[in-house]
């Protein structure tokens, strides 16, 4: 078989707001081996700060290198502006071929705005100026619509996005390749919207922190030879071998509801209720599932001649916390996760390789082994996340009474 790369193309640095302080180079690298991923973004490469680390680390074929471990340039830009007399909010994802390519994106982004305020910075013009101008400086520059169905910030997305790729780049459109799918959708729901058919579905993770239930939570499985040059081809002809997406009900945005209501609800419920929160009677936040129906023209079920095949797993943390009543970053949780670390040598051997029979040896623990078996399938029911709250992940037991 070929060599298969795990990489998680979207992250961020200590500099994005929001993000964990002890972000840096080594704490990635880290992590990274850790969970089993081969490849990840720079993130925030325009930042001047971030921008000085990366700067010492050694380039080759258009990729960093730490340790050994290597790096694509990254980054990820918001634009909010005006069209068609609705605001629009988008996050892209930006791929470069080199430093020198990076450092004529940072030029350019630097007279559109400040760079160093915010490690994910804004910007008022619009996604067909981006694609123009990065169309300008190298045609090997990738633009990927970010968590694409995000109601706020996403291309799509039920508040400030846009019903098509063509309504949003015009006749830069086909400069578009791919998009990725964002923690709030999987593959088979973007496979409902017909102008996606012949796009490629990727997915990667926009980390906030390095922990190992973020870090490559979600990615996209590459093959043959580490450099940028064959990544961009794999992205842009979709000749990647997957992905490995989170359920999307896991996601913050699934279903429709209102945080500080603690209400949530499925499209068909929000359809009775006029997408009025009973609680509040303010209009609710639409999620991803019922925007997907709103656009989708393909029925479910539906699959591209060219779809890739995908994994549906939720981090391991989420897995021993739940069999154990702990929480992710507790003692017990840990101490359970580096046991399987030291037997199996990373977290994707465990959530996909690793044997029952040796788990249950080394566990004792029949209630974790079903769950990473059930997980390796897709066979755990979420609770589905709303509003900007993560879904969570039920035992068998307690399903029952919400499903």
């Amino acid at each position: 078989m070929e060599q298969q790369i795990i990489a998680d193309l979207h992250i961020h640095s200590r500099f994005a707001r929001a993000t964990s302080r002890s972000i840096d180079i080594p704490n990635l690298v880290k992590y990274a081996k850790i969970k089993g991923l081969g490849l990840l973004g720079t993130g925030d490469f325009q930042h001047p700060e971030w921008s000085k680390e990366l700067n010492v680390l050694e380039e080759r074929d258009g990729l960093l290198y730490c340790q050994g471990f290597p790096f694509l340039w990254q980054t990820e830009v918001s634009l909010m502006y005006s069209q068609g007399g609705k605001g629009r909010r988008v996050h892209y994802v930006i791929l470069a071929p080199n430093k020198e390519v990076v450092l004529q994106i940072t030029k350019f982004l630097g007279s559109k705005g400040r760079l160093d305020y915010d490690g994910r910075p804004i910007f008022g013009f619009s996604s067909v100026i981006l694609a123009e101008e990065m169309e300008k400086i190298d045609k090997n520059i990738e633009i990927i619509p970010a968590h694409s169905w995000t109601p706020w910030f996403g291309i799509f997305g039920s508040m400030s996005g846009f019903d098509s790729l063509k309504e949003a780049f015009g006749d830069k459109a086909d400069m578009i390749h791919s998009i990725e799918t964002g923690m709030s959708s999987d593959p088979e729901m973007n496979w409902r919207i017909k102008e996606l058919n012949e796009k490629s579905i990727v997915s990667f993770s926009d980390i906030h922190s390095f922990w190992p239930w973020r870090i490559g939570r979600e990615a996209t499985i590459f093959t043959g030879d580490l450099t940028y040059k064959n990544i961009l081809n794999q992205v842009r002809n979709n000749e990647f071998f997957g992905t490995v997406e989170t359920d999307p009900a896991y996601g913050k945005y699934h279903w429709d509801g209102h945080r500080n209501c603690k209400f949530s609800c499925s499209p068909e419920e929000s359809k009775k209720l006029n997408n009025i929160c009973p609680v509040c009677r303010k209009p609710l936040t639409i999620g991803v599932e019922n925007r997907v129906e709103e656009l989708a023209t393909n029925p479910k079920g539906f699959k591209p001649r060219n779809a890739k095949p995908f994994y549906k797993i939720l981090p391991l943390h989420e897995l021993i916390a739940l069999a154990k009543g702990s929480t992710l970053a507790s003692k017990k949780t840990w101490a359970t996760y580096n046991q399987l670390i030291g037997k199996f040598d990373n977290e994707f051997n465990v959530l996909l390789k690793a044997d029952k029979n040796e788990l249950a040896k080394l566990l004792g623990d029949e209630k974790l082994v079903e769950l990473i078996m059930d997980n390796r399938v897709g066979n755990i029911r979420v609770k589905p996340g709303y509003d900007g709250t993560y879904g969570i992940p039920m035992l068998k037991e307690k399903q029952k009474t919400l499903f």
